[in-house]
């Protein structure tokens, strides 16, 4: 676990008046100590470390806190979590994802290209938040 990471967690929730709750801060450590993305099962499994018996319920109030606070990203496409590596300074996410070993990275686009930035004002659509994912292969798996 990244010390740096979680010092940063527990200044923002004391900075914002947020709760740092048993659950919470299990489900932080163990989606911010994976090597790859974690399901909701996966961190509830990892969350019988610290909690007595935890229910899914409890999983996905943590994870639903983790996500609306930007610490983990929700990778849709694999139905599973990430840390966030820019530290709640975009409203935007972009990912790589390899289809081979399923390595994620984080492209650090904070803002969205101008030409659908465009589109959405001329359509005066309200955006709430956005997210790209690019499948592919990664260097790792081409060698």
């Amino acid at each position: 676990m990244n010390q740096k990471a979680l010092q940063s967690f527990e200044k923002y929730c004391d900075e914002k008046n947020l709760r740092v709750t048993p659950p919470r801060l299990s489900a932080f450590k163990i989606i911010h100590s994976a090597t790859k993305p974690m399901t909701a099962y996966e961190v509830l499994e990892g969350m019988a470390q610290d909690i007595k018996s935890p229910k899914p319920p409890t999983a996905y109030r943590a994870i639903d806190f983790l996500l609306e606070n930007g610490f983990i990203h929700r990778i849709e496409s694999l139905n599973a979590y990430i840390p966030c590596e820019e530290k709640h300074k975009h409203d935007g996410s972009q990912f790589m994802i390899c289809k081979i070993c399923k390595h994620v990275d984080e492209i650090h686009l904070c803002t969205l290209p101008s030409t659908l930035q465009n589109r959405i004002d001329n359509e005066k659509f309200m955006l709430d938040h956005w997210n790209v994912e690019i499948h592919g292969v990664c260097a790792k798996c081409t060698l």
